[in-house]
């Protein structure tokens, strides 16, 4: 049986109710696995108190910022600190405090205490489970960090999406009159498949390989077209060129980059935030891939319902015959 259950106005997520039928102790330990799977949904559908604080920080006032880099740098201690206590180590006023955690979302300092609680009892529950790092073990504990890793980017990418914000994506990629893609490396990968998405609903795109002709498309592009920049640092030369080249053509640029302030982000017209459990220096994109892949899954399923029956006869108009006569 499944059940719909709704959560504070999101849409209906399925979950398997327990059977009954079953003896009680099985019925039992079936119950506790589902109320730990509706947790589970309500933590990715939820912001947390640290994705707030984050998300806010560029933009606070200077009292604002040391309680907030407090918070980041300090979470386990929050929760036993009095707003006074606070204040007296982030050097900010408990006035302004206060005033933070409603700007945040929260009613007030206690109600934020209980959600960033809850919120460490959830992370250190599921750390316990297998740690996310890649670190010497066996073949079968590589399978469960990676695949742990990924999961964890994607619920946190989740918690950044700003419905209007990815409104605003939509609504510049549905209005130009070409999409432009941009990227290198494993960010090139994602680029290619927003290509061979976007192709199948005739919009016309440009994606190339070769750095010089993205400069090239760059420099040629017009206000009318859209860019899709794909960097996970936000930071990588070739490509914040590329964004300057289109920022000097009137172009507008939706980035597809990690959440922080980074060259790109501040000349995108649209910031795609995705979250990912890895350095800037790594071995190579694993969940940051995963999660750019999943933003592209997401804007284009957006700007297929914008138009759902015109899109529904360019999949069938699109389909190819492999069988031939």
């Amino acid at each position: 049986m499944k059940f719909l259950y709704m959560i504070s106005g999101c849409p209906c997520v399925p979950v398997d109710a327990p059977d009954a039928g079953a003896d009680s102790c099985l019925f039992e330990r079936n119950v506790l696995q589902w109320h730990e799977r509706k947790l589970g949904w309500e933590m990715i559908l939820l912001k947390s108190v640290l994705i707030r604080a984050k998300q806010y920080l560029p933009t606070a006032s200077g009292a604002e910022q040391g309680a907030l880099r407090y918070l980041l740098e300090h979470s386990e201690e929050i929760p036993q600190l009095s707003v006074k206590e606070l204040s007296q180590r982030s050097f900010s006023s408990a006035a302004t405090i206060v005033r933070l955690c409603r700007k945040l979302g929260f009613e007030g300092y206690r109600d934020m205490q209980k959600q960033l609680l809850f919120e460490i009892a959830v992370r250190t529950q599921e750390e316990s489970k297998g740690n996310a790092r890649v670190t010497a073990g066996s073949t079968s504990d590589i399978v469960y960090k990676i695949t742990y890793r990924n999961i964890a980017s994607l619920e946190e990418t989740v918690k950044l999406v700003e419905p209007q914000v990815l409104e605003r994506a939509v609504d510049l990629i549905c209005r130009a009159d070409s999409v432009l893609l941009f990227g290198l490396g494993a960010s090139q990968l994602v680029a290619k498949d927003a290509y061979l998405k976007f192709i199948r609903i005739d919009k016309p795109c440009s994606c190339c390989e070769d750095i010089h002709s993205q400069y090239v498309i760059a420099k040629n592009s017009k206000p009318n077209d859209v860019a899709i920049v794909i960097s996970y640092s936000g930071r990588t030369e070739e490509i914040v060129r590329c964004a300057e080249y289109l920022k000097a053509q009137g172009t507008p640029i939706i980035a597809i980059t990690r959440f922080e302030l980074s060259p790109i982000s501040r000349m995108a017209a649209c910031c795609l935030n995705v979250m990912a459990s890895e350095e800037l220096y790594r071995s190579g994109a694993m969940s940051s891939r995963i999660a750019q892949l999943n933003m592209i899954d997401i804007l284009y399923t957006a700007c297929i319902n914008r138009n759902i029956s015109q899109n529904v006869r360019m999949f069938s108009h699109n389909r190819l015959d492999t069988e031939r006569a």
